[in-house]
């Protein structure tokens, strides 16, 4: 007796999208094309391998993600260090310097796919997860910024998304962030008793993830500690403010949250989250800022970089605990056939619909009526169109409305013109 396969399973935090979600990721992507072209921003697409030195030198060497969450390896066949992308913003700005779209041009972007970071999966937290990423090159700001965060908050009405709120900072510039650095080190070597081991780990080298501590037992310390904006100059604090002046006359609300830092070595001057009260602990929906040094970082001249990136993930839970995704999509009309030559006349008269634009279902394999109908019951389709052999030889068919007990013989050249007055 043969051995039966052992079955395999998908890798652990690695999902699949099934039918029945599906659709929502397809809706909420269309709501994105159309949102995205009313802004100007253009598609690229870059690989998911990219060379590890991309990551380790432009989200920085002592993050987590860069330390303990970044899928890489040797190529066996070459001996190349690849890494699978954790994020998207240093693919496209590799791209968009490799091939030269900065040259006395800005350039509007934007991408979606799948990143990778090795964490321990949870919802709305995954090793492999998909992002929407939106990036503004050579734009001196901060109307860019402003514009930035307007689209966004344009996004939201657009899909109904409600219980979101904005936190902004202003991380300056490398200087300042380097006082603040050394204020900080200062500041908690007076308390280094109290600090947990993650930031007594991080204290001597990236002490400013400290303030973006979880760990409720440091939340006081972590309030009174130094602030970078007390460390900015004239420069940085003109650009924030007009960040925020910009803000104000447009309307957006928004929460002035110093403790705001971001997970990735690039950014300066302005950073951003939305953030969820729907999600619980993983509440940030959307996070962003200015990345104006990683262009000479990869190889450029000095320039000027903004963007984002919106978790799907996080982005369609939010949506379904306020209700506001579609339902399963439905065909309008599924065929019902029985009895020589129906097959090929249906297909026909499908065909015929779907060049009038309507979404069709056809009944394939054969099947009684009876089995058929329990098809198209669960099909959702409000109308059935059945066919039988005298349909076929009178050129007719039957159109049954689903959930009623009408029905109507209706002769062929007709059935467009019936149908769109039902479904109008």
């Amino acid at each position: 007796m043969k051995e039966k396969a052992q079955k395999i399973v998908g890798v652990k935090g690695m999902n699949d999208l099934l039918p029945g979600d599906s659709h929502r990721w397809l809706w909420l992507e269309n709501k994105f094309h159309l949102w995205l072209k009313q802004y100007g921003y253009e598609n690229i697409r870059t690989p998911i391998l990219e060379d590890t030195k991309l990551f380790t030198r432009s989200i920085g060497e002592v993050t987590d993600i860069v330390e303990k969450e970044m899928y890489s390896f040797i190529d066996s066949l070459n001996g190349d260090t690849l890494t699978m992308r954790p994020e998207g913003t240093a693919g496209t700005l590799r791209a968009a310097v490799e091939h030269n779209l900065l040259y006395n041009a800005t350039q509007k972007l934007w991408y979606i796919g799948p990143m990778f970071r090795h964490e321990r999966p949870q919802k709305g937290r995954y090793r492999q997860f998909h992002q929407l990423g939106v990036e503004a090159l050579g734009f001196k700001g901060p109307d860019i910024d402003c514009e930035i965060i307007l689209m966004l908050n344009h996004l939201w009405k657009i899909l109904g998304l409600k219980n979101i709120e904005l936190h902004i900072n202003c991380l300056g510039n490398k200087e300042e962030r380097a006082i603040h650095r050394q204020a900080l080190i200062e500041y908690f070597e007076q308390y280094v008793d109290l600090l947990d081991d993650e930031a007594k780990r991080r204290l001597y080298t990236n002490p400013l993830r400290i303030l973006d501590t979880k760990n409720p037992a440091l939340q006081e310390l972590v309030m009174n500690a130094p602030k970078l904006i007390d460390c900015l100059d004239n420069d940085s604090l003109c650009h924030y403010n007009g960040w925020k002046s910009g803000l104000d006359a447009l309307g957006i609300n928004y929460i002035e949250n110093p403790r705001l830092v971001r997970g990735l070595d690039y950014y300066n001057l302005s950073v951003f989250e939305w953030i969820s009260s729907d999600l619980g602990s993983q509440s940030t929906v959307c996070g962003g800022g200015r990345y104006d040094p990683l262009v000479a970082e990869l190889g450029a001249k000095d320039n000027f970089a903004i963007g984002y990136a919106i978790g799907l993930e996080r982005l369609l839970l939010s949506l379904d605990a306020q209700n506001s995704l579609p339902t399963k999509l439905s065909p309008d009309i599924f065929i019902v056939n029985e009895g020589n030559g129906t097959a090929s006349y249906a297909m026909l008269i499908a065909n015929e619909l779907r060049k009038s634009g309507f979404n069709v279902v056809q009944n394939l394999g054969g099947g009684s009526f009876k089995s058929q109908f329990k098809k198209a019951d669960n099909s959702g389709a409000p109308i059935s169109i059945v066919i039988g052999e005298n349909e076929v030889t009178n050129s007719q068919v039957v159109i049954k409305l689903m959930g009623e007990q009408t029905q109507e013989i209706v002769n062929c050249d007709l059935i467009v013109e019936y149908i769109s007055k039902i479904l109008k």
